[in-house]
Parts: C-alpha cells; structure tokens; sequence
C-alpha cells in the first residue's frame, strides 16, 4: 500500500497557505515553482484539493488558493480523501470459496459482505486505526511541528518566496 506524492505534494503546499492573509492567494505557478514539479500536476491536486472543500479558488490574474478552513480542522485524513479517495486499502477477494471444500459449493463460507471474516476484520480494524491517527493530525499541528524540527532560516525562506510573489 502506498499513497501517491501527490499526497505529500498537497500536505507541503498547504503549509504554505496557513501564514497569508485571509484577502490574499496563492497561485498554482508559484507553488510549482516552488516545489519543482508542473502546474498541470499541482492543479490536479489543487482541484481535488477544491472540490473537497479544503482550499478557495479565486479566479482571475491575481487569483489563487488559499485555506477554505481553519488549519486546525483540516486533518492529515481530509488530504489523503481529498487527492486519494476513500476506498478501502484492504478489498476482500473470496479467496476462500476458490480452495477445496467450497469449490463445488452453492454458499461458500467466506463473502466479502460477510462481517465475521476474520481476516477482512482485521485489515479493516487496522486501516481505521491508520485513519483515526491522520485524522488527529491537522495542518495547525504540521506548521508547529516544522517550526520545532526545520533551521528558522529556511522556514523565514520559505515565507519570504512567497511574500515576494504578491
């Protein structure tokens, strides 16, 4: 199992939404350029991003993103759903009614519909485990943990490239 970049590609580009101005945004060519990757890929995710109600477009020459949300409400969780979907990581595949003693059978003993597999259980308790411990982690908690573990100096960087595109 592994989320796309495009994950993290979102996580780090909403970052760099929190500290602006509530009037003010900031363009999908700005944070490409910033991250090194294309705007047409940015823009997928940012209108993903959109589409899920994390981020504001604003149209026109001056327009942009900025956080449709305060960023202690946004969750780790919300972003993955947002870029990834919510489809479960683990599908059940009735493997069981393939192996011998079902094979022949009209009502084979395991259904992906059946609540008492134990191994569909099992994946399923874990992967809501992984879901509860990203959905207590939110933007809010992002930004004050890069300010504890990033140099200041590349955090006022950070900050300054984007106040210069204004």
């Amino acid at each position: 199992m592994a989320y796309s970049i495009g994950v993290e590609y979102g996580l780090h580009c909403l970052v760099y939404l929190i500290g602006i101005p509530s009037n003010s945004t900031i363009g999908i060519k700005e944070l490409a350029e910033f991250q090194g990757i294309s705007e047409t890929y940015l823009s997928k995710i940012f209108g993903k991003l959109s589409k899920s109600g994390i981020v504001h477009s604003v149209p026109g020459v001056k327009g942009g993103y900025r956080l449709a949300k305060s960023p202690n409400v946004i969750s780790f969780w919300d972003v993955v759903e947002a870029i990834e979907g919510n489809k479960p990581i683990f599908q059940c595949k009735n493997i069981l009614s393939k192996g011998f003693l079902d094979r022949d059978s009209d009502k084979p003993s395991c259904q992906s519909h059946n609540p008492s597999c134990t191994i569909n259980l099992v994946m399923l308790e874990a992967e809501e485990k992984m879901r509860n411990e990203l959905r207590a982690k939110t933007l809010d908690w992002l930004d004050k943990e890069l300010d504890r573990t990033l140099p200041p100096k590349r955090r006022e960087n950070t900050k300054a490239f984007f106040d210069k595109k204004e």
